[in-house]
């Protein structure tokens, strides 16, 4: 007697390994992690910050914003940080317990019959070794298949630009620990030039700003705040805004609070910025002539959290002479990117490292 065989006895294997998977998209970023579940759309944006107890690592006590306010404030037998610097992992075994911790808050006691595939970001100056680690911490925090893509292509990806057309398309990718411009046509990268410069830089030159200049030593979680809340980048106003700021007095020893303005923390990031710009020079310099006269109509796309930055558009426009337009979205256009790959995986193949 025949045996009639079950429907999903047809199906390739990739596409029942979708069946029974919960399939994630992640940008594994320096400031935040936020992770795509395929089908469902974005699900989780949390700080990539964990909290560990110093004796057993794998135990995690907070992850995400609750680790944040932990920053700086811990007692001994807890370690609170952040295992990614300038865009990869600075700290292989926090990592992983962070990367685990987020992916069992978003599968949510859903019991998944296979372990996930996971498209994950990651920076386009990326070295092999560090490549492998992003790879091995995902694995060992549960994926069953993990595929690469670089943060610029997915960003320009999520930020929805034509990249399968035959045209040239910039992206300027300011994230917190690298800022990342490529030109981008057939769903490929045709130019590309990462530093390890972002929005972390900035709170760190702002620190040693205060530091320098008033014998102060703020935190970088009052920097972070400080650049949200005044600073920006001048153009043909003066940014008269004022905040007060509270750290330690290094001559004294004891608390003190000074009030910095707008100006100050424009100085402060000058240095920073002026890289920021050159790398988008050079990135110009570097275009073929056919590209860059598509780049006059379609201007250039800004993404990350740094692109959030007052005036910064205005001034790459300005240093440039081209439009600037600052992406929907901008923290999520790597995620999206990334969401998009995983939905599509066949038709952004080539796109994947």
């Amino acid at each position: 007697m025949q045996t009639k065989k079950s429907w999903f006895t047809f199906l390739p294997a990739r596409r029942l390994f979708g069946l029974f998977s919960n399939d994630l998209a992640i940008d594994l970023g320096t400031a935040n992690t936020v992770v795509y579940v395929r089908n469902k759309g974005i699900v989780l944006d949390e700080p990539s910050v964990v909290a560990v107890n110093r004796v057993n690592p794998n135990q995690v006590l907070a992850a995400g914003r609750g680790a944040k306010e932990m920053l700086g404030k811990t007692p001994e037998n807890i370690i609170a940080c952040r295992p990614m610097r300038d865009g990869v992992i600075s700290n292989f075994e926090l990592a992983e317990s962070m990367l685990r911790f987020f992916i069992r808050a978003v599968q949510d006691n859903q019991r998944s019959l296979m372990r996930p595939r996971m498209v994950i970001g990651v920076p386009s100056g990326i070295t092999q070794v560090e490549l492998r680690a992003v790879k091995d911490s995902a694995l060992q925090a549960g994926a069953g298949e993990v595929e690469t893509i670089i943060e610029p292509l997915a960003a320009a990806i999520g930020a929805g630009l034509p990249i399968e057309e035959p045209s040239g398309n910039m992206i300027v990718d300011i994230g917190g620990g690298t800022t990342e411009v490529a030109v981008i046509s057939l769903k490929n990268v045709v130019f590309c030039r990462s530093i390890r410069v972002g929005g972390d830089e900035m709170d760190r030159a702002i620190v040693h700003y205060v530091k320098r200049k008033y014998n102060l030593l703020i935190g970088e979680r009052t920097a972070e705040e400080v650049k949200i809340k005044i600073g920006g980048v001048m153009i043909d106003a003066q940014n008269n805004s004022t905040m007060e700021v509270k750290g330690r007095d290094l001559v004294s020893g004891v608390p003190k609070t000074i009030t910095l303005t707008g100006m100050e923390v424009n100085e402060a990031l000058l240095e920073t910025i002026s890289s920021i710009v050159e790398v988008v020079h050079i990135a110009l310099e570097n275009t073929d002539p056919e590209l860059s006269s598509d780049l006059v109509d379609r201007g250039i796309i800004m993404a990350g959290g740094g692109s959030m930055l007052r005036g910064l558009d205005k001034l790459i426009s300005k240093e440039t002479g081209l439009p600037v337009r600052i992406a929907e979205d901008p923290l999520l256009c790597v995620v999206k990117g990334a969401g998009k790959v995983l939905e599509k995986l066949d038709f952004y193949r080539e796109a994947l490292m």
